[in-house]
């Protein structure tokens, strides 16, 4: 694990596992940790400064977040996805956000949403100045919030336990691809056809967005 910097340079003893957590996440999906590397329980633990235990518990969450994958006897490494992978991701998540799309259309009253996605593109067209890491989570948010405004409780959770491969996708696709897929005129476009209230167009827009962002991440 020779050569690592922060955010992996030891924690703070509070919540060492949220810890743990935020730190490994940013390693994998900055690319610091690479696709396919092995992970060294007693190494990171001393790089970390947390006890095997807790690393344990923080590789565990990141292995059900679909970020890690194990191998041969348990050993856990970085996620690598293949093109395959990364459309049936695109997939799966057009088929969510196209529901979350036609419930927010189905609302008698969709100001309330509009204005909440509205501001969530806001904070996407400010972090375009700032590092992959905050334009990354500004994306994230937007989908998130289409999902939670729908009130459906499990199609936020499904849409949820994607987030690591989602987040494994970009850095399949590398900066540039993954920076294009996050387009604020796209999600604008997105915004837009749920505001008409046509559920047949909002469906088509968000199918369209994510079949783009696939065979981009792929191409």
């Amino acid at each position: 694990m020779a050569g690592l910097t922060a955010p992996l340079l030891g924690l703070q003893k509070k919540s060492l596992r949220e810890q743990a957590l935020s730190a490994l996440r940013t390693a994998i999906t900055s690319g610091e940790l690479a696709p396919g590397r092995h992970l060294v329980e007693t190494e990171l633990s001393e790089m970390l400064q947390i006890s095997r235990g807790t690393l344990r518990e923080a590789l565990r969450q990141l292995e059900q977040e679909g970020l890690l994958s194990a191998g041969p006897r348990g050993r856990l490494s970085v996620r690598h996805l293949d093109e395959k992978e990364i459309r049936d991701i695109f997939a799966v998540r057009a088929a969510l956000e196209s529901l979350a799309a036609r419930t927010l259309c189905e609302l008698p009253d969709r100001a309330h949403a509009i204005q909440s996605l509205r501001q969530t593109i806001d904070v996407m067209e400010a972090a375009q100045d700032l590092s992959l890491e905050e334009r990354i989570e500004s994306d994230m948010n937007f989908h998130r919030t289409l999902c939670r405004l729908t009130g459906n409780e499990t199609l936020l959770h499904s849409w949820e336990s994607l987030e690591g491969s989602i987040r494994m996708s970009i850095m399949f696709g590398g900066l540039e691809k993954g920076v294009k897929n996050m387009s604020v005129d796209r999600h604008r476009d997105i915004v837009a056809a749920i505001e008409t209230g046509d559920a047949s167009l909002a469906r088509k827009t968000i199918r369209a967005h994510m079949d783009s962002a696939a065979a981009n991440l792929v191409a």
